[in-house]
């Protein structure tokens, strides 16, 4: 008796969800761009309150859904926005990638604590470096001819003296 190779139908989708990724990904559209380059693409004060979680094509292939989340409070604003974003999105690829705009929301407390914060931390302020580490660092990298690259070995240099001198 033959066994059966799979347990029941496979969807269609399923099968072709590889092919129509690469062939978005010949056109142009790569996924991992939207979710990296997201305060790029939407601006500042959209990403501060919302971030892409994930792209899915649909079943016929033809324009994607990106589900986008934020918080309760803010799922308003972002839904008299839908539009707007998905024309900035789209702008980027120079068509029609995104067909669908999809929000969903989260608590700003819950299960994982601070999980709703969507703005991206500030840069920690630069410590000071001691005048004779500084010293010792511009010493080490005086030999190097170009003014950018011997600036970034004396900082390297620098932050580098200061942890093991502690």
């Amino acid at each position: 008796m033959r066994r059966p190779t799979t347990k029941g139908f496979a969807r269609t989708s399923s099968l072709l969800r590889e092919t129509i990724r690469k062939a978005g990904e010949s056109r142009g559209f790569a996924v991992t761009r939207v979710l990296t380059h997201w305060a790029e693409i939407v601006g500042d004060d959209t990403a501060a309150i919302c971030k892409p979680v994930d792209v899915k094509y649909n079943r016929q292939g033809l324009g994607a859904t990106l589900t986008v989340l934020t918080t309760g409070a803010q799922a308003p604003m972002l839904e008299m926005q839908k539009e707007k974003l998905r024309d900035k999105v789209n702008a980027v690829y120079g068509y029609n990638a995104i067909a669908r705009l999809r929000i969903t929301q989260t608590a700003a407390t819950g299960f994982a604590e601070g999980q709703a914060q969507f703005a991206h931390r500030p840069k920690a302020a630069k410590k000071e470096i001691k005048p004779e580490i500084q010293k010792e660092a511009s010493d080490m990298a005086a030999s190097v001819q170009d003014e950018g690259l011997r600036q970034a070995l004396e900082r390297l240099a620098g932050n580098y003296l200061t942890k093991t001198n502690r």
